[in-house]
């Protein structure tokens, strides 16, 4: 009888990552959080990251990009040498997201001797502050806080070696380019740059010319692609009938996020889910950081059926098993709709993108089919009772 390996011996087997460059320190933390095969994005991207240049990565969301940059930062990032001086820095957009790249690589981390922090509003400034006089190597951060910390003198980034920009296109779109543009300033030092990003061009593009030297871009998949196994689909429905068809689709599908243009509206068809006797929780920026994580916390564990979020949310959840995204409102443009939508169908998975849309807004739709090379066909009429809900496949038949 054969004697299944310890934990150890499995830890000490090489991923498929050791192919790709990865020192086997890191590659043991990557068999350790369960990591064995590359993403294609990966496959693509370390090789070239861990040679030292600039890159330029594009590719569609829940590709895998966060081990794309953070395995090389974690192999060539030196171990931290004084206190409030990180070697790597990571620039993220929302909150949530900060928490996710660092619970992603904070597992690996262990295994390197690494120290990863998530910097972050909403968050204990005191408790950072700590951890930042202790030593930290990679800080994972979003530009506000970042920023706050380095006018007081609680954090300098003379010693990175690393530069990380995640999802650049969105920090561009909610207006954060000045203040990226600052903290780039300030990293004085000899570094390498490596920006992620679903576009590669406008306020994006200036950051590459600005701040990047002869990038190589890495590119798994065209700027209107579509993740890879989404099926999509549009509604045409009454104003009145709209939360009882979200809560039809999430009793057939399963997990759901639905997402709202207004806090006010997010907070609105919540209380109305709940209502229906829908186990649903929203999540949006007038929340505190703990009410956020916790609703978060109870989606990701299965306790609750439904999310409901403002765009706050579009880049910051990080969840495999989402089955439907509902666009409670179409979406003002094929971009929104992608970073939306791209909550679902992730790492390889089925999963819907579903459009409610009322009368007056179904050239919208059209709109956004047209951009991203979807059939262009008009929003299917439904109501409530409507028994197609209950298999969303049936309105493809």
């Amino acid at each position: 009888m054969t004697t299944p390996p310890t934990t150890q011996q499995r830890i000490q087997t090489p991923t498929g990552f050791a192919a790709l460059g990865v020192p086997e320190q890191v590659d043991r933390g990557l068999a350790a959080a369960g990591f064995a095969h590359p993403f294609a994005i990966q496959t693509e991207a370390i090789p070239v990251a861990m040679r030292g240049v600039d890159l330029c990565g594009r590719a569609r969301t829940g590709s895998g990009k966060t081990l794309a940059f953070g395995i090389p930062m974690l192999a060539r990032a030196d171990k931290f040498a004084r206190p409030r001086a990180p070697r790597g820095l990571v620039l993220v957009p929302t909150r949530e997201l900060a928490l996710q790249v660092a619970e992603v690589l904070i597992p690996i981390g262990r295994e390197c001797d690494r120290v990863i922090l998530p910097v972050y509003g909403g968050a204990s400034r005191d408790d950072q502050i700590d951890a930042l006089e202790a030593g930290v190597d990679i800080v994972v951060a979003t530009p506000l806080r970042l920023i706050d910390l380095m006018k007081a003198g609680e954090l300098v980034l003379d010693d990175v070696q690393i530069v990380v920009l995640d999802e650049a296109d969105r920090m561009a779109d909610d207006g954060f380019t000045p203040q990226v543009e600052w903290v780039l300033r300030h990293v004085t030092g000899d570094h390498q740059t490596m920006l992620f990003s679903a576009t590669l061009d406008g306020q994006v593009g200036n950051l590459v010319k600005r701040y990047m030297k002869s990038p190589v871009e890495v590119s798994i998949d065209a700027p209107t692609d579509t993740v890879g196994t989404m099926r999509h689909l549009f509604l045409a429905v009454h104003r009145m009938d709209k939360d009882k068809l979200v809560a039809t689709i999430a009793d057939y599908a399963g997990k759901t996020v639905v997402f709202c243009d207004t806090k006010r509206m997010c907070d609105r068809v919540t209380e109305h889910l709940q209502d229906l006797g829908v186990k649903a929780a929203a999540i949006h920026g007038d929340l505190t950081q703990a009410a956020r994580e916790k609703a978060l916390a109870r989606f990701t564990n299965g306790e609750l059926l439904v999310l409901v979020a403002t765009d706050v949310a579009a880049r910051g959840i990080d969840i495999d098993d989402v089955a439907v995204v509902v666009h409670y409102v179409p979406p003002i443009d094929s971009k929104t709709y992608l970073h939306r939508s791209g909550r679902t169908a992730r790492a390889g998975r089925d999963g819907w993108a579903v459009t409610l849309a009322e009368f007056n807004q179904h050239t919208t739709c059209r709109i956004i089919q047209r951009a991203l090379r979807l059939p262009t066909i008009p929003p299917i009429e439904v109501f409530s009772n409507d028994k197609r809900l209950q298999d969303l496949n049936l309105f493809l038949d």
